[in-house]
């Protein structure tokens, strides 16, 4: 299992790194498609699922993750993409609150491995404190999810 890095880089801003044993291509789909995205986005240690995923992956679309317990009030997160280029880049606005980041992830594939990098930045210190909060954890842990689809689809 490879390492996930979770960097403040300033006052508003980190950056969460690690490698993927996958071409890009194959990272991005599972970051893209919807039915990949509910096998690893939530973190199971929560004890919480992704209950619906909706995404429009073109510049302007939209997305909306709901993510909870069944037969409970789930916990939406949405906004819109700015930027797609597919199995390199990603840059989607998250607009649940008014402290909301703007997230862009990069693929870059070497020797049929990809590196991502997942960068956030936020309009304020205090909103990136409050996000901070757990991040430590909750990204390696889904990350080691995205590892065990990857996984699978090479099977």
């Amino acid at each position: 299992m490879n390492p996930t890095t979770v960097e403040r880089k300033s006052e508003r801003d980190f950056v969460v790194t690690r490698t993927f044993n996958a071409p890009a291509r194959k990272v991005f789909e599972a970051w893209t498609q919807p039915e990949l995205l509910k096998r690893w986005w939530a973190p199971k240690s929560m004890g919480v699922s992704l209950l619906s995923c909706e995404a429009d992956v073109r510049a302007g679309g939209s997305y909306r993750f709901e993510m909870g317990h069944e037969g409970t009030k789930p916990m939406a997160f949405f906004g819109k993409y700015a930027e797609v280029i597919p199995g390199a880049r990603l840059v989607w606005t998250n607009e649940e609150s008014a402290d909301g980041a703007v997230t862009t992830v990069t693929f870059q594939e070497h020797d049929g491995k990809t590196q991502l990098a997942w960068h956030e930045l936020y309009p304020s210190k205090q909103a990136l404190d409050e996000a901070m909060a757990g991040m430590e954890s909750c990204m390696p842990e889904q990350f080691g999810q995205l590892d065990a689809v990857l996984a699978a689809q090479k099977a």
